[in-house]
């Protein structure tokens, strides 16, 4: 509340105005909105997860450098699923009930500071695998809680305000809270490693089936089709931004001098590679018109949502490659030149793989054309791993894993275009969702 100047009064006297802080009811956006966009607000929550998957891709880099392997999958999987489940759970409740008035931007600011608390015990996660003691989670779960306690709140607005979402919304506060009873317990109890992955596997499990949960019979949410395709093609670019990042770290001594103009020929192709990778996997995500599908099959967005999660995985991955790659050219790594390859080609392959998926299933379309893309995109990528068997330098099996992901973008910029127009006529023709 906030004073204003005095006003007369009926007797003569004066009395002090109160003006009400603005705050709308929580009663869920419509999900037909024409025009609807990310906000500035959700652009900045955003920019708190560039900071935890640069710093998860940064340590999994040095990890894998130093030819830890396992070490580096066991930290980094545990690691990227907490950070995107964290910006899934946000931006779809933005989706269906953001307001945007001070309590929102309030309770999205609680959830950005656990996520920086998050960020900051990413260290000591992958420092305890490399003991081999245990899981060290503390700190990660202690951000992750904060980030779902400030969902919760919002999940206990929705519900005071909105007579028809208030089931779904307390239903969602039901089960969420339930799940952060586990995670703490966890967290806090230091078990063997072993046991620690496997708590982690159940509690993971149910994180993702709380939306079924939740919403199983007690009706859906209203979120908007474009608006969350979109807030994932954002989400996209920030972690295709450690690809740039990779190939920064991976050129700086490549460039030699002590004003780093003397380029050698790894550092152009290092480069190239990285930026042309960047690029086509970039061009290769947006090539899916993921929107329009969700307008038409609404009841595939469990299925986009979370099939998210290993994409971003392979991306933050492929970036984490990049560096190791640079690491490698500059006489910095323990391990040979074919893992370098691998390690590079293997988040490559997820991530196309991935796409292509995501594509086949939304649109019920496993057509021959995109599996036979698929298919030459994966030769292409075992090449550069057998041109590295044979002896060929790293720089130029870099530049064949970049010529990968160009693979389909050819296929759609030909005739693939043109078969996926099909398919969303078919899908606005009224085909079963």
């Amino acid at each position: 509340m906030s004073d204003s100047p005095p006003a007369a009064t009926p007797d003569g006297g004066t009395r002090r105005r109160r003006v009400a802080v603005r705050r709308e009811r929580m009663t869920g956006r419509d999900p037909a909105e024409p025009g609807r966009t990310a906000t500035p607000l959700e652009l900045l929550f955003d920019l708190t997860f560039v900071v935890a998957v640069g710093t998860a891709s940064s340590l999994v880099a040095e990890m894998l450098a130093e030819g830890h392997l396992s070490d580096a999958v066991t930290a980094f999987a545990p690691a990227m699923f907490a950070i995107v489940l964290a910006w899934i759970n946000y931006s779809w409740f933005a989706s269906a009930f953001s307001t945007d008035d001070w309590l929102d931007r309030a309770l999205t600011m609680l959830q950005m500071i656990g996520v920086v608390v998050l960020s900051l015990g990413l260290p000591a996660l992958f420092h305890s695998v490399e003991e081999g003691a245990h899981l060290d989670l503390r700190v990660i779960v202690a951000g992750y809680v904060v980030m779902r306690l400030a969902m919760l709140l919002q999940w206990w607005r929705a519900a005071r305000e909105s007579l028809r979402h208030r089931r779904v919304a307390l239903a969602n506060i039901r089960w969420t809270g339930l799940v952060q009873v586990g995670w703490v317990a966890l967290a806090f109890s230091s078990p063997p490693l072993a046991v620690t992955l496997a708590a982690f596997g159940v509690l993971a499990a149910l994180e993702l089936l709380v939306p079924v949960f939740a919403q199983g019979n007690a009706g859906g949410t209203p979120w908007h089709p474009h608006h969350v395709a979109e807030r994932y093609g954002l989400f996209a670019i920030i972690t295709l931004g450690e690809g740039v990042v990779g190939t920064v770290a991976s050129s700086g001594e490549l460039l030699g001098g002590p004003t780093g103009t003397q380029w050698t020929g790894d550092a152009v192709a290092v480069v190239i590679a990285g930026v042309g990778l960047t690029f086509g996997m970039w061009w290769v995500y947006f090539t899916v018109p993921f929107g329009e599908i969700l307008t038409h099959r609404r009841r595939r967005g469990y299925l986009f949502g979370y099939g998210h999660i290993p994409l971003y995985a392979a991306v933050a991955g492929t970036g984490a490659g990049l560096h190791v790659a640079g690491l490698s050219l500059e006489h910095h790594a323990s391990i040979g030149e074919v893992a370098v390859v691998l390690l590079l080609a293997l988040p490559t392959a997820v991530y196309l793989f991935t796409v292509h998926v995501l594509r086949a299933l939304l649109l019920s379309g496993w057509d021959r054309f995109h599996l036979l893309t698929t298919s030459l995109t994966l030769a292409v990528l075992a090449a550069a791993v057998l041109m590295a068997v044979a002896g060929a330098g790293v720089a130029v099996c870099l530049l064949i894993v970049m010529a990968a992901s160009f693979v389909p973008v050819l296929g759609h910029e030909t005739a693939g275009r043109d078969h996926q127009r099909r398919l969303l006529h078919r899908l606005r023709g009224g085909a079963a969702p």
